[in-house]
Parts: C-alpha cells; structure tokens; sequence
C-alpha cells in the first residue's frame, strides 16, 4: 500500500478535528498536516497529539501560503470555512472572501504544489440556499466542479464535494444550544416545532469523507443517507434524558416557541429535482453527477450503483423521521447523551 501525505483544512472545528481523530488510527498516511488560522487551537490540538501530526497557522485567503503548505500533499480535505447563517448574513463580503474566495485559493495552490484529490465539505444549506451561507457553499461545490474540468485538460488532480446534513454537537449546532439551555434550567427556545432537519453524528460525517476519497472520480458531490427528525422531538428527548444529569427534573424545564428566523427553512434539501436527473444511489450515498459531464471525459461508474428515480428530491419532510426512543438511542450512539445508568 502506498502511504500518502494529507492535509486537514478547518483542523481546529467540529469536522476537522473529528478527522484528526480518525486519521490517527489509519496506517495509510504517512504524514498529517492540520491548517486553521485559530492560534489558541492549533495550540490546543498540539498538545493533544503530542507530535504525532504536524500543524500550522494559515487562512484560506492567502493563497501563497496554502500552496507552500500544500508542497508534498497527495491529499487535501477542505473543511475551513464561515459557517454560522447570522454572522454570513451580516458580513456577506466575509463570506464570500473565505468560502469563496477561498475554495479558489485551495484549488488553485492544490494545483500548483500537484495534490492528487482535493475534496470540498459542503452543506445542506447550499441546496436552493436562502441565505449567504448556503448560497457560498453552492459556490463552493461549482468552484470543485469547474476545477475537474480544467483538471482533466492539464492532467491534474481530483477534485470533488461532500455535502453534510446538520452535524449533531458541532460548534454552533443546535444540540450544544440545547445542552446549555437546559444546564440552566431552561427555558429551552424552540423555532418552530414541526421544523424537520437531516441530522448526523462527526463520525457519520467522517466516514462520508474517507469513504468519498476511495469513490471519487473527479466533479461530483457526495450526499450520505442520513437520518432525519424533528427539532421538537430532538429538544423533548434531550430535556427527558439531560434534566436529571443536571440535578433537575424535565417537567420543571419549559420549551418555549419563539418563532421562525429570518431565512430559515421548515425543512432541509439534501438533493433537487434538477439533480436527481444525474444522480446515482450507492448503498449508503447518492452520488450526484457535474451538470456538464461532457467537460470532463469520465465515464462515471461505481460498484453496485443504481440510478436515482427521476424527479425525485430528498427533502427531510418527506423521510421517515426517528422516533423518539430512537433519537435517544442514536445520541448515545454518538456518546452525546450519557448511557441509562451512568
């Protein structure tokens, strides 16, 4: 087996330091590189791994940095980015400098320093976004895109997407808002209760990424099948499971509707009617094929692949959603919740 150098992008947030985790127990990289420009959590993440990866300080907006970090990697996976709705909407331009801006400048030093794949973690929120965030994140996945294209005129790397549902206890997730709220007694502030969402563990989230390395050919996104639930089922579960941990009882915890906010969406789109005419099923994935596959000289083909019915999206309104029992069980899976008796 040929080992490979790897590079974390975003190493200091929920998913890159999740992969962090994950790539300490695979043989098959020789050398780890984490880039986040958070210089209190590359220290954190130092100290952590007590030098079994190597780390640096560096930003998505500065290209020339990114292509001497880049020097020697078979791997990128980019996950930096701003990806908090509230603060894209209210500095747009932000925005558009790191998660735009800034995929050019991991494509292009990518390039340049001869990384063979490249995969870009986009989001559900990039699928007829509503917002600046999402609509950054679609850029995003076009920018990848586009990059094969050109990849393949100059013999270049692989370049291709992921695209997550909502991480369960990542940074600015609503579990760790939860958490907190009920830690205080409540009340425990709820949007709107029949508001639907994909949801999925860090580990669902790496598996994606490492499982996409192995499959991509160049331009495509890859969509897990995730779960799907209620935001009101969720907030329930977590008051019943999380009040007596804290010393409270769950009926003196008060769930209070407070109301949509501005561009957020009842449910979640993982998948368009538009992309469903190019998309395939795997097992545990839809693999949407680039728009213009002429451009790219692939003939696309995956173990086991079967195409997606036409005009068919994936909206999470429409799954079967978890129970409540099962939502209790998939966060003690994911080590969210505390075990029955701990």
């Amino acid at each position: 087996m040929n080992k490979k150098n790897i590079t974390v992008t975003g190493c200091c947030g929920t998913i890159g330091h999740a992969l962090l985790q994950a790539l300490a127990g695979l043989p098959q990289y020789t050398e780890v590189l984490g880039i986040d420009n958070n210089e209190s959590g590359l220290f954190a993440l130092e100290q952590k791994f007590q030098g079994k990866f190597r780390f640096a300080f560096g930003d998505m907006r500065d290209a020339q940095r990114l292509e001497s970090l880049f020097a020697g990697m078979d791997v990128v996976l980019h996950t930096a980015a701003l990806k908090h709705v509230a603060s894209c909407e209210l500095a747009p331009s932000e925005a558009v400098k790191t998660n735009i801006l800034g995929v050019s400048n991991v494509i292009e030093a990518a390039r340049s320093a001869g990384v063979g794949r490249v995969l870009f973690t986009s989001s559900d929120k990039a699928v007829n976004p509503t917002n600046v965030m999402g609509t950054s994140k679609l850029m995003g996945e076009r920018l990848m895109s586009a990059a094969q294209a050109s990849a393949r005129r100059h013999e270049a790397g692989l370049f291709f997407s992921t695209r997550f549902g909502n991480v369960l206890g990542s940074h600015g997730s609503v579990f760790p808002l939860f958490q907190q709220q009920i830690a205080q007694g409540g009340p425990v502030t709820l949007t709107d209760p029949d508001m639907t969402r994909f949801v999925m563990s860090t580990r669902d989230a790496v598996n994606l990424v490492l499982e996409s390395l192995d499959l991509a050919q160049g331009g495509e996104v890859f969509v897990s099948k995730m779960r799907t639930l209620r935001i009101a089922d969720l907030a329930a579960v977590m008051v019943d499971c999380l009040a007596p941990y804290y010393g409270l009882r769950p009926e003196d915890i008060s769930i209070n509707i407070i109301g949509v906010k501005p561009g957020e969406k009842f449910y979640e789109e993982l998948l368009t009617e538009e992309e469903s005419h190019r998309s395939l099923q795997l097992k545990n994935f839809y693999v949407i094929l680039p728009a213009f596959r002429g451009l790219y000289g692939v003939d696309y083909r995956y173990e086991n692949a079967q195409p997606h019915e036409k005009g068919q999206v994936y909206r999470s309104h429409e799954q079967t959603l978890l129970s409540r029992e099962e939502i209790a069980a998939y966060l003690r899976e994911s080590g969210l919740l505390p075990h029955k008796g701990a």
